[in-house]
Order: structure tokens, then C-alpha cells, then sequence
């Protein structure tokens, strides 16, 4: 199998290189960036990046840039990496479709966990399945989603929030229960993480967006 090609970009030469050391290890292949200029022409240049971890701070143009200007060609997974803790820049992160939201110091063993595990997710092609509920149609080996024959546009968190609601139709899930199973990981945070991707999904998915009904003070069910 091709080493999946991940694309690092952050301004501190050392932060690049401790990064590439452990994705080296975990047989990828690396492709560096020191901002966010050189980062958009790289990614426009090669076409077979798996994965981009993102600074935010850097010079030229800040990791929000570069996300918006990506998301404008592509929904390759992004993981944000920032310096700073605050909420408001997490929730700017997921509101332009970032899929992880990393808050440096961190642990690079666990940073290459997350990408495993979204390159798993993505890279799923032994399942060849079709999830059809209320005129949602998923085909999750061509990662694609179609409203009553209409093709949507979703991240890759969101794609994957769909998914799980789908196939656990009709079952409450807890907000903790939905984070573990879609971020795949014991996750920390609070839920406003997981209410930012529900708010988001149900706009994209209009009308069918009533599908997912909240269950106050626990989490959401999928249900017609």
C-alpha cells in the first residue's frame, strides 16, 4: 500500500521537524510548509495529500486563511494546531470545517493517533455500503451525500456525524457516546463541540436537518 502523503505547516522549523519525526515513524510521507502561502501552493501543486496539519499563527496568511482558500478546492481533513485555548477560535475552526482542533503543548504520539484514526475513516473501502433514510442517501466508499437525489457538500466530521446518526437510527446517543465514536477518541472538551457539527450538518441538510432531534440535556437521535 502508497505511504499516505500528509502536508505539515507551521512557521517553527523545530515544530515541523518534531511532527515530521513521528509521522516518519508511523510510515507516512511528509511534505513541510513554513506559511501559509507556500502551504496553498503546495497543496494546489500535489494532488495526492491525505491530510494537512495546520498552525494557525504564522506569517503572510494565518492558518484560517489557508483553511478557507483549501476548502474552496477540496474537504481533505484538516488539523488545526494553535497556541491558544480560547473557545471562540475553536468554534471558528469548526464553523470553516477543521476536522481536529489540537491546543499546543500536545503530544505528537497522540496527534499521529488522530490522524490515523481520520485517515481510517477516510480511507475506508472495504465496506461497500449505501445508508438511505428519509430521501438521505450516504455512499460511504464514494464519500457522498445525496438529498433527494441531490448532491451536499459536507466536511469530513460532518460527513462522519451523518453516518453515525444514521446508522444508530432511532437510538438516543449521549453527546459523550457520540464524540468517543466519531472523533474516535476519548475526548475532554465540552459539548459545544459536538452542538457546533450538529448545527452545521442539520443547516446543510435543509429540511431533513429535522431528522436529528435534540434530547435535551443528554445529546441527539436520528429518527423519521
Amino acid at each position: 500500500m502508497d505511504r499516505l502523503k500528509i502536508l505539515v505547516v507551521d512557521d517553527e522549523s523545530r515544530m515541523r521537524k518534531l511532527v515530521r519525526d513521528f509521522l516518519v515513524k508511523s510510515n507516512f510521507d511528509v511534505v513541510e510548509a513554513a506559511d501559509g502561502e507556500e502551504a496553498v501552493d503546495i497543496f494546489l501543486q500535489q494532488k495526492d495529500i491525505a491530510l494537512i496539519v495546520l498552525d494557525v499563527m504564522m506569517p503572510k496568511m494565518d492558518g484560517w486563511e489557508v483553511c478557507r482558500e483549501i476548502r474552496g478546492y477540496s474537504q481533505v481533513p484538516i488539523i488545526m494546531l494553535t497556541a491558544r485555548g480560547d473557545e471562540r477560535d475553536e468554534l471558528q475552526g469548526f464553523e470553516l470545517g477543521v476536522d481536529e482542533y489540537i491546543t499546543k503543548p500536545f503530544s505528537p504520539k497522540i496527534l499521529v493517533a488522530r490522524i490515523e484514526a481520520i485517515l481510517r475513516r477516510t480511507n475506508q473501502t472495504d465496506k461497500q455500503e449505501l445508508l438511505c433514510t428519509g430521501g438521505i442517501e450516504v455512499d460511504k466508499n464514494a464519500h457522498e451525500v445525496r438529498i433527494d437525489g441531490r448532491s451536499i457538500e459536507l466536511s469530513f466530521k460532518e460527513f462522519e456525524l451523518l453516518v453515525y446518526f444514521m446508522e444508530n437510527k432511532g437510538i438516543a446517543l449521549s453527546r459523550e457516546k457520540i464524540l468517543n465514536n466519531v472523533w474516535d477518541y476519548d475526548y475532554f472538551g465540552d459539548a459545544r463541540t459536538i452542538d457546533t457539527h450538529v448545527k452545521k450538518l442539520r443547516s446543510k441538510l435543509g429540511d431533513k436537518g429535522d431528522l436529528i432531534k435534540t434530547i435535551w440535556g443528554m445529546g441527539y437521535k436520528f429518527e423519521e
